[in-house]
């Protein structure tokens, strides 16, 4: 039975971290998993587990979350008639495709590499929260034919090694198509369970070291943070919502843009080892 007084730091960590979590998603629209993946990896490291598979752990509990936000958030946008079924029965093979080979290529790496990926890949999302404007256009329709058949494996296959769901690469890849915004948060949760469900049935499966996993997990998924930060979240992003009405979104998106290049750069930091 695990000690006590480790489940009681380990819950007050991950209630603190859903709640964070739950009013950013609620406030900016961003997926939690690019904010709970590296807070669990911090979380986790304070309580004392350091496994080199540490990081998967992290992604694969990150990604059974999404499972639940973003059926509740399709079924949501849905009733308002915001979801583009089109767009998002088209590139679903593709999705699901790139996000099976995600878990088997992240099942490969030690947390060094999936943490140097995430800064990297992190960055690069913070910067277009910064810079990105919302003129800004690739093409007039979502891309069919071999262009959709390159880039729907990519955003599962990218999503898969961050931890997140389909917000930080669907959003900003159909709004530079022309779908708008409103709409292209809804289709992405939609991408969001494309890529969670098949990604979680193998990190479900993967194989941790039972001294450097914490207690209740499955697999690569820990049950006690996956109850807790979805209990949180819930709870908290319609507060977040609230917030968002009263604030100025774009101002806010860009401040959670430095705050994430922050984030991005310290997990490159660690991976370098220094």
């Amino acid at each position: 039975m695990p000690d006590t007084t480790l489940l009681i730091e380990m819950a007050v960590m991950l209630l603190a971290i859903g709640a964070f979590a739950g009013v950013l998603a609620g406030l900016l629209g961003v997926g939690g998993g690019i904010i709970l993946v590296p807070a669990f990896y911090y979380a986790f490291s304070a309580l004392g587990y350091h496994s080199p598979q540490l990081m998967q752990m992290c992604l694969g509990t990150s990604l059974a979350t999404i499972i639940v936000t973003s059926v509740r958030s399709v079924l949501s946008h849905n009733r308002k008639g915001a979801v583009e079924w089109g767009i998002l029965r088209g590139w679903a093979p593709g999705i699901v495709i790139g996000a099976i080979i995600g878990v088997s290529v992240a099942s490969t790496l030690k947390s060094t590499a999936l943490q140097a990926i995430f800064g990297v890949l992190a960055s690069i999302v913070s910067l277009y929260m910064l810079l990105g404007r919302d003129y800004w256009r690739l093409g007039p329709a979502m891309p069919t034919g071999p262009a959709r058949l390159i880039l729907s494996p990519v955003i599962g296959f990218l999503s898969v090694l961050m931890g997140i769901g389909g917000g930080s690469f669907g959003v900003p890849t159909m709004t530079l198509y022309n779908v708008p915004i409103h709409r292209a948060v809804a289709t992405a949760a939609g991408f969001g369970v494309l890529i969670a469900v098949p990604s979680v049935a193998g990190f479900l499966m993967f194989h941790m070291p039972a001294d450097g996993t914490p207690p209740f997990s499955i697999g690569a998924v820990n049950l006690v943070a996956f109850v807790l930060i979805i209990a949180m979240t819930l709870i908290t992003a319609p507060w977040g919502a609230a917030l968002a009405h009263k604030t100025d979104a774009k101002r806010l998106k860009r401040v959670f843009g430095g705050f994430l290049l922050l984030v991005a750069l310290n997990m490159l930091r660690k991976a370098l080892g220094l």
